[in-house]
């Protein structure tokens, strides 16, 4: 079968289960607080809970996918996935929604590493990073379809609504295990020698410096889902609708311009990529100092909602560039053989930004206001400028040790 098919078909896999997982992230909370009678703190610290378990279990999960064949272990993953999501369905309990939701992160985090170790058997090497645009625009698609299932079970607000909401979902899921599975099947490779670590990537040093580093520019991900709508509503004068309408924003932006974005990130190897990640740096600092110029007291509602509209074309742009720049890297850096380990390992930085960015980013922006907003932003720009002497670092490392770059 050819590139293009297997591009296609791991396109469709994403969206099943996207359009799923957008109308399941807008319910679930409501749900269980409303239907279950679960507190907003408990579900807060299961969640915790449940994406550090997963984002430890990814390593694991992503070396038995080398192992035993990435196609085999995501087909077993997404059915996990659904199985999860599925018992929702039956949930009345705190317990047994906890067991639920550390299942449904575990399965989530090592079907993203078998996933991406999937795809690289199967994509060229420099095909990779337009690809993985490709699905990203096809992932924040299929979020926003998902959002408008569930923005109808929210109007309705009936049991009966947010079980039909987790249904899709795990349909979704399992239909994403079938597209899956007829992929062609990626040969396992073989288990290192008696003298070699299993887990490889846990005593790579460069490695783990680039993952942290790239931990530190995803806190960008709870910055328009939780710190931007508390900032608009706390310290600026805009409409409490602009909330919803920057979030449409960013989803259609990242839809429409991810590939065009990617283009040419990786073409001369790591040094590109690094420049892309250092440009997101910059423009999130640049980004950062708008958002803390839209709480003026002079600009007015609609001055405070342009402020914030550039502001967030700017965090749209930089999450691009980003998100290229760091799709290359992961693969780049990584051994041949080790590709499903190192990527569960990459992928820690999903779970760790959406457990510690929400206390982070109330701390320095809500509670601290303007300065934290500027703080921020050098963050970003010195995670940015680090992330090119990191690259190098775990490059000559490659290098050093004779080991074959992806």
């Amino acid at each position: 079968m050819p590139s293009r098919s297997h591009v296609r078909a791991l396109a469709a896999a994403q969206l099943a289960n996207s359009v799923g997982d957008g109308a399941y992230y807008v319910t679930s909370a409501l749900y269980f607080t409303r239907v279950v009678g679960l507190s907003a703190t408990q579900i807060g610290l299961a969640l915790t809970l449940a994406w550090a378990v997963g984002a430890v279990a990814g390593v694991p999960l992503g070396a038995l996918a080398d192992r035993r064949g990435p196609r085999g272990a995501s087909v077993l993953l997404a059915l996990a996935t659904a199985a999860a999501v599925l018992s929702f369905l039956v949930i009345r309990s705190y317990p047994a929604f906890l067991l639920a939701v550390v299942a449904y992160a575990v399965a989530q985090c090592g079907l993203a590493a078998a996933r991406q170790a999937l795809l690289a058997g199967l994509v060229e090497p420099d095909e990779r990073t337009g690809v993985l645009a490709r699905l990203q625009s096809t992932l924040n698609a299929g979020l926003a379809v998902g959002a408008g299932v569930g923005g109808l079970a929210l109007q309705h607000d009936t049991p009966a609504g947010y079980l039909a909401v987790f249904a899709l979902d795990g349909a979704g899921f399992a239909v994403c295990a079938l597209v899956l599975g007829r992929l062609p099947a990626v040969p396992p490779v073989p288990a290192p020698a008696a003298s070699e670590p299993r887990l490889a990537v846990l005593r790579d040093r460069p490695y783990a410096a680039v993952t942290l580093l790239n931990a530190v520019l995803l806190l960008r991900m709870p910055l328009l889902s939780l710190a931007v709508p508390l900032w608009i509503v706390a310290h600026t004068a805009a409409p409490g609708w602009l909330v919803s309408a920057l979030f449409v924003l960013n989803t259609l932006g990242v839809t429409a311009f991810q590939v065009r974005m990617a283009r040419g990130v990786g073409a001369d190897g790591v040094r590109s990529a690094t420049r892309a990640v250092r440009r997101s740096g910059a423009v999130m600092l640049a980004s950062c100092a708008v958002f803390a110029a839209s709480a003026a007291g002079g600009l007015g509602p609609w001055g405070a909602a342009a402020a914030l509209v550039l502001a967030s074309v700017l965090q749209l742009v930089g999450e691009m560039q980003q998100s290229a720049g760091s799709w290359h890297l992961a693969f780049a850096l990584a051994p041949a053989g080790r590709v499903g380990q190192y990527q569960g390992f990459f992928g820690t930085g999903v779970p760790l930004a959406r457990t510690v960015g929400p206390l982070v980013l109330t701390a320095l922006l809500v509670t601290w206001g303007v300065p934290g907003w500027l703080v921020l932003g050098a963050v970003f720009l010195a995670a940015g400028a680090a992330m090119g002497p990191a690259a190098r670092w775990a490059e000559r490392g490659r290098t050093d040790a004779a080991v074959p770059v992806l």
